[in-house]
């Protein structure tokens, strides 16, 4: 499946971006879908995932309150709203698909996006 991530940019902290990832080539609503950030110098790590049909919804302590992972397959596309945004949320945002059941570990997804920017300044 390719996966292709938009909807990155440069926010004031405080402030709110939506992020999107449109899925082709496969069927959509096979994979388990997660999205994952990766600042400069640190590990790439886990901020949400969401089961096949969007019932099941995961997320990493950082982002608990603020972030909304959701789906739709209808479209094929995952969204991250984030809200709240903070300095330390400045990373590259990847979604990435997995074809089995969920995880919040990157080694576990089979298909990465290639990435967008999220920048928040102070």
């Amino acid at each position: 499946v390719q996966l292709q991530a938009s909807g990155g940019g440069l926010v004031q902290a405080g402030g709110s971006l939506r992020l999107s990832c449109a899925a082709s080539g496969r069927t959509f609503s096979n994979y388990v879908m997660g999205w994952f950030r990766q600042a400069p110098g640190k590990e790439r790590e886990f901020v949400a995932a969401i089961s096949y049909g969007g019932g099941l919804r995961y997320y990493a302590d950082s982002g608990k309150g603020r972030f909304t992972i959701s789906r739709s397959n209808a479209v094929n596309t995952v969204y991250l709203q984030m809200n709240s945004l903070k300095p330390e949320d400045t990373a590259v945002y990847y979604c990435a698909a997995r074809g089995s059941r969920y995880s919040d570990s990157a080694s576990d997804y089979d298909y990465w996006g290639q990435g967008t920017q999220v920048t928040v300044s102070s």
